[in-house]
C-alpha cells in the first residue's frame, strides 16, 4: 500500500463498508486504522452508519471492540441541515442518499483534512466535491 493522501491532523472517516471490514479485520482497512494511528488522525463515523452496519449475523463482540476505539460522531440537528443542504446542491433527495449525506456532513464538520473510505466513491464524492479525499476500499 502507498502512504495515505490523508495528511497529519486531520480525520479518517469509516463509512458502513468502511466500519464493517474493520469489524472483520479486513487488512486494506487495518492498514488504513494503522496509518491513521501513526499519522496522529482521529478515526470516525457518524451515528448512522451503525444503522447500515448492525444486522443480526455481525460478529457484536467484534463491532462493539471496533467501536470504542474510534469515534462515533452524533448527528445533531445541525448536521442534519448540512446534509439536507449536500442533498439539495447535487440535486438528490430521499432516503436512498440520506446516510451518505449525513455521513458526509459529519465529515465535513471533522477536523480537515477528511479522508472517507468508502465503497461508494461516487456518491459521497458528489456530496463532499473537493472538501474531502474519498478513497474505495
Amino acid at each position: 500500500m502507498t502512504r495515505s493522501p490523508a495528511a497529519p491532523g486531520g480525520t479518517l472517516v469509516l463509512d458502513s463498508e468502511g466500519l464493517a471490514k474493520a469489524v472483520l479485520r479486513d487488512r486494506t482497512v487495518t492498514t488504513w486504522l494503522a496509518l491513521a494511528r501513526t499519522d496522529d488522525l482521529r478515526v470516525i463515523t457518524s451515528a448512522a452508519t451503525l444503522v447500515e452496519v448492525v444486522h443480526p449475523r455481525i460478529n457484536r463482540p467484534a463491532l462493539e471492540w471496533t467501536l470504542s476505539r474510534i469515534v462515533v460522531e452524533p448527528v445533531t440537528e445541525a448536521i442534519a441541515r448540512h446534509a439536507a443542504t449536500l442533498l439539495a446542491g447535487a440535486g438528490l433527495h430521499g432516503h436512498k442518499y440520506a446516510i451518505d449525506a449525513m455521513l458526509s456532513a459529519t465529515a465535513l464538520a471533522a477536523p480537515g483534512p477528511a479522508t472517507i473510505l468508502t465503497s461508494d466513491p461516487e456518491d459521497l464524492t458528489t456530496l463532499c466535491g473537493e472538501r474531502a479525499t474519498v478513497i474505495k476500499i
